[in-house]
């Protein structure tokens, strides 16, 4: 086995780059395709919708991505982010298990998700962007941008899952608070948003269908770029600063993890921590057992068919082959927003298929019931996103307890849960239920995958 590589980090301790995993993939990613010819794309085709440094970052198979300077100097507001060992929750659970986690709900949006946001912001600013358009689930990503924008003085516009939008006002208020404009998707300002109310007058939207709102803005005028929270090659990059700190962190503390856990909606935050231990598994044969954590009620890994789809609802953004519901499937209204979407990002989707990681689908009761138990031992309300990642990381403590082993768990406990105090008010009443997806709908939408998908 070669020497490990280390992630140094610099005297401010953070990363001085962004790690690539196209670099060390031991098969290639399937290439997007154009929706119409369904033929290879390249980068010129993204033009419309992202300045020219981020298609370069989203087609570059570079190991290492330097991080420009001004995004330094934000990143530093909150990074490095902290590591907990988390020795009350090891008690609790009565476990030998080491459980490590990484904190990125010290970021002023308070999730894990301003660290691609700065740097699309600034690359959109450097190209003389004046304003961006987005969707957004739950509201982590859309409170990001709106902060990233108010630091480049770019205008934000927010299309918000009506769902969401209704459950969590004090993210809507937030983005405010930063600047942006945050509308309810679907809605009356796009093409599709009227044909979706035209059809479902009572519809609770969806992530796909809030795409297709953005991307239909961004086309429209020059000065518009989009903005995407999670998915793209690009998104998974710049959060690889999370697991390059948390090697750094863990050498410090004399561990280095057997099992990386994260929740998967979009496949960001899972990236950030789990990419660079990939990484060294692939280029040192590390022993490593990576663990993504999805909602049961949006299986896009466990009950996804793995083929070329669209990533929104209308049909306009590049078909791209991943884990996928259907872009048709408009999953239940659960609590975990985030985790709302038909689709995985393709280089987890491909990780998967290539047996790299393993995934387990949760109901949220017992990932409420893990994010009560954490805070009432470790301090911190989870946001209802990363409880899955906490029920993942528990069921492996568990394992250990079971089988005496004192194995190493890290999981990514991606953002905090204060702008998310309904759904906890709605568990403690006993309001809230284990919600599935309509197995009918599910086969209909998949049903209606392009074509090429059988190819």
């Amino acid at each position: 086995m070669a020497n490990t590589v280390k992630y140094e980090l610099s005297e401010d301790r953070m990363p001085r780059q962004w790690y690539n995993l196209a670099a060390d993939l031991p098969e290639p990613l399937a290439p997007p395709l154009h929706p119409g010819t369904h033929q290879p794309i390249g980068p010129e085709a993204l033009e419309p919708l992202f300045p020219m440094a981020l298609i370069a970052q989203e087609v570059s198979t570079e190991r290492h991505i330097e991080i420009p300077e001004p995004v330094r100097d934000i990143y530093r507001q909150w990074r490095p982010t902290p590591l907990y060992r988390a020795r009350r929750l090891e008690r609790f659970l009565d476990t030998p298990a080491r459980i490590y986690y990484k904190y990125e709900g010290v970021s002023p949006a308070g999730s894990h998700k301003p660290n691609t946001a700065i740097p699309q912001a600034f690359y959109n600013k450097e190209a003389g962007i004046t304003r961006i358009v987005t969707e957004t689930g739950a509201g982590q990503w859309g409170s990001s941008l709106a902060l990233a924008g108010a630091m480049f003085g770019i205008e934000v516009d927010v299309y918000m899952v009506k769902v969401s939008f209704r459950q969590k006002p004090y993210r809507r208020a937030m983005m405010e608070a930063y600047g942006a404009r945050c509308v309810a998707s679907p809605s009356e300002e796009t093409e599709i948003g009227r044909k979706i109310l035209a059809e479902h007058p009572d519809s609770n939207g969806s992530l796909g269908i809030a795409i297709s709102e953005a991307v239909e803005q961004a086309a429209q005028r020059d000065d518009t770029k989009y903005a995407l929270g999670s998915v793209l090659n690009h998104v998974l990059l710049h959060q690889t600063v999370i697991g390059q700190e948390a090697m750094a962190q863990m050498e410090m503390a004399g561990d280095y993890p057997d099992i990386v856990v994260g929740c998967t909606g979009g496949g960001s935050n899972f990236a950030g921590i789990a990419f660079p231990y990939l990484g060294a598994k692939l280029r040192e044969g590390r022993d490593l057992y990576i663990k993504a954590c999805e909602p049961a009620a949006c299986p896009t890994l466990t009950r996804g068919k793995y083929a070329y789809d669209f990533g929104d609802t209308g049909g306009s953004t590049p078909l791209m082959k991943m884990h996928t519901l259907g872009s048709s499937f408009m999953p239940p209204g659960f609590h975990a927003g985030g985790l709302r979407y038909h689709g995985m990002a393709p280089m987890i989707s491909h990780i998967k298929e290539l047996g790299l990681i393993d995934a387990v689908a949760y109901q949220q009761l017992e990932c409420f019931k893990a994010g009560v138990d954490f805070a009432r031992v470790e301090g911190i309300l989870p946001a209802p996103e990363a409880t899955h990642a906490v029920k993942g990381a528990v069921d492996e403590a568990l394992k250990c307890k079971e089988a005496g082993t004192a194995k190493v768990i890290l999981f990514n406990l991606c953002g905090h849960g204060h702008f998310d105090m309904q759904a906890y008010t709605d568990y403690f009443a006993g309001k809230l239920t284990d919600v599935t997806y309509d197995e009918n709908e599910l086969q209909t939408a998949l049903g209606q995958l392009p074509s090429v998908a059988a190819e």
